[in-house]
């Protein structure tokens, strides 16, 4: 009974009122029916009408995704990133970069390869100046299937662009994409960027090596590849083992003198990093050095004068006239005495510094003995040369190095083959072959005997004198290898690239143990510090960035140059770094303040790197190409 009263209480408050109550069963039924029917034809209606909604809605989306609304959005974002407040604009103008560039990729993608190519061409000026190689590439990407062919954009594709922002900017650009109803930039910005969204007012600092970076698939690897273990100490070996006892007992005894001259001294120097950085062995076998160079050697550690902010060295300029178009590379020996330049007429030419200038019919030039052949003593009138032709190479010579003793000079040409010279002979020795395309650069070892090349094939190569092939290829790089470097303890090498990274190979494995990332334009130069554990890296754009081999990390950005840094060049004790420019100026920086300031005091003064740079000597008019840091006094070629 009490289910039966529940039952009919339930249909009551469903109804109209008591008069339900006194009709009999039928017409009850009838009422809850034409009330069921009355509702579900409500929910149907609504149904249909949210289905027509939504299908407006989709072909209202469908007819507006065309080309001209990537082209008509992305004007106007520019449109108004140029017309905001001054405070805010270097933020928001680096959003533009990547958005054009993913722009144009998904119009590609999606068949409309003309519109693309209009689109390109009308906003491609706007980042010609700092990205013009990327550009040269991507102009290259003319179908949905080079975007998976091509190396370049397949990786833009699937990585996205970490970009450092203050709050407020981010907040300016997000509240307009929502008010302009921006919904294809939108996407592009959700989907390809990640904003670092800081508190607080923009940097002042316009140079932070890592506002843009490129991350995903690439940055998960280079962070996985830096968490590896390097030892970045330097060489620990006897001097018994390398030089013999004799060498011992002088190294002894000019130790002795040095310290006792020391105290005489008026400046004091810093203290050597050298000295105090870790001891680790070298993994490559090395030969023995002649007892013949024991002496020199050691009057070299003992004449070494430590410089500093205190102490600046003076500088040595040699200036290559009439050389037009003409000079591709030049190259110092460790104690000065010699230089080399590189010709595009495939020529190697070394000039001896200690008859520089002399007179032709009171000295004897470099090359006139009798061994010699008489065209490398005579030129084509006749006349004496003043220097010493080496001639072999079928291209333009494009990298020269001395060994650290001096007698052997290493050239590399664009005939993908790299030839090592006497410079006691004045001949060819050998010829390596082994690269498949022009080699860019090559290094001697600190210690001699091995020697690293780098090439437009994207591979750099550790060979050694007595062997034609090479012991190891390094690959991984996307473009060019353009420069290499030896760290001071040999087990590694640096190699900069045209894909704006920097790596760091260990010798013995091949393996690459560091991938630095953070500059803009291709690597031109690299430089390791005496102690190993710093590396500094210049590029086109002018830039140079300090880093810390340990943990990959950039130390700090050096500012001042305005054009390309063709060379860099650690002091003997590496409290000084030098580099030359192709804006005709040779900068001298302090490498131990520059490592010690931290990011938050660098935000704070906001241009504290730009007074690291010691001193400025200006050239004529003339670029810097090679420098060289001597004992006491700095060599540089103009």
């Amino acid at each position: 009974m009490a289910r039966a009263e529940f039952c009919l209480l339930t249909i009551i408050s469903s109804s109209r009122g008591e008069a339900l109550i006194t009709k009999d069963k039928a017409e009850v039924k009838e009422s809850i029916w034409d009330w069921k029917k009355k509702k579900w034809l409500k929910e149907e209606d609504g149904r249909r009408a949210s289905s027509e909604i939504r299908g407006d809605l989709f072909e209202e989306e469908r007819s507006e995704d065309t080309p001209a609304r990537y082209h008509e959005e992305y004007r106007k974002l520019r449109s108004w990133t140029h017309s905001s407040l001054d405070l805010y604009k270097p933020e928001l103008l680096r959003v533009l970069y990547p958005v054009f560039v993913h722009c144009y990729m998904d119009l590609v993608a999606k068949g409309h390869i003309q519109e693309a190519r209009t689109f390109f061409n009308s906003f491609r000026e706007d980042h010609e100046t700092v990205h013009s190689r990327d550009l040269q590439k991507l102009e290259g990407v003319l179908s949905p299937s080079h975007l998976e062919e091509m190396e370049f954009a397949h990786t833009l594709r699937q990585s996205k662009v970490n970009l450092k922002i203050c709050q407020y900017s981010n907040e300016l650009m997000m509240q307009y994409l929502r008010n302009t109803k921006s919904t294809m930039m939108l996407g592009i910005v959700n989907e390809h960027i990640n904003f670092q969204v800081s508190p607080g007012q923009p940097s002042s600092i316009s140079d932070d090596a890592e506002v843009v970076t490129l991350i995903g698939n690439s940055q998960d690897a280079a962070n996985q590849i830096n968490k590896k273990e390097i030892h970045w100490g330097v060489v620990d070996f006897e001097l018994k083992d390398q030089f013999g006892w004799k060498a011992v007992l002088l190294f002894k005894k000019l130790k002795k003198d040095k310290a006792a001259s020391a105290t005489a001294k008026v400046v004091r120097p810093e203290t050597s990093t050298s000295s105090i950085a870790p001891r680790v062995k070298s993994e490559l076998p090395l030969p023995v050095i002649p007892t013949e160079v024991e002496q020199s050697i050691l009057e070299d550690l003992r004449n070494r004068v430590q410089l500093s902010s205190a102490a600046l060295p003076s500088v040595s300029f040699y200036t290559f006239i009439n050389t037009h178009n003409g000079l591709n590379c030049s190259s110092i020996s460790q104690d000065g005495s010699l230089v080399a330049g590189g010709f595009s007429d495939s020529s190697l030419k070394v000039w001896d510094m200690a008859k520089l200038g002399q007179q032709s019919g009171n000295s004897v030039l470099q090359g006139e003995n009798d061994t010699a052949p008489s065209e490398h003593v005579l030129g084509p009138n006749g006349v004496k040369r003043s220097y010493t032709l080496f001639q072999g190479h079928s291209g333009p010579v494009y990298s020269a190095t001395f060994s650290p003793l001096g007698d052997f000079i290493l050239s590399s040409s664009a005939d993908t083959t790299i030839r090592l010279w006497s410079t006691k002979l004045n001949a060819n020795i050998v010829c390596y072959k082994g690269h498949n395309y022009p080699v860019w650069d090559v290094q001697f070892s600190p210690l001699g005997h091995y020697f690293a090349s780098a090439s437009h094939d994207r591979t750099a190569r550790i060979w050694s004198m007595d062997r034609i092939h090479p012991l190891r290829i390094m690959a991984g790089h996307l473009s060019d290898v353009d420069c290499v470097q030896w760290h001071a303890n040999c087990n590694y090498i640096a190699t900069g690239s045209s894909d704006k990274t920097v790596r760091l190979w260990d010798v013995q494995s091949g393996e690459c143990v560091r991938i630095f990332i953070g500059h803009r334009s291709m690597i031109l130069s690299l430089a390791m510090s005496p102690d190993g554990r710093y590396m500094a890296s210049a590029d086109e754009d002018g830039t140079i960035m300090m880093w810390d081999l340990s943990s990959g990390r950039c130390v700090s950005p050096l500012m001042g140059h305005n054009s390309c840094v063709w060379t860099l060049a650690f002091s003997c004790e590496g409290s000084l770094l030098a580099s030359g420019s192709a804006d005709c100026t040779v900068k001298i920086w302090d490498v131990t303040t520059s490592t010690k300031v931290t990011r938050t005091e660098e935000i704070k003064t906001g241009s504290a790197n730009r007074l690291r740079s010691l001193k400025t000597l200006p050239t004529k008019s003339t670029p810097v190409y090679s420098l060289r840091v001597i004992d006491q006094y700095s060599n540089a070629l103009t």
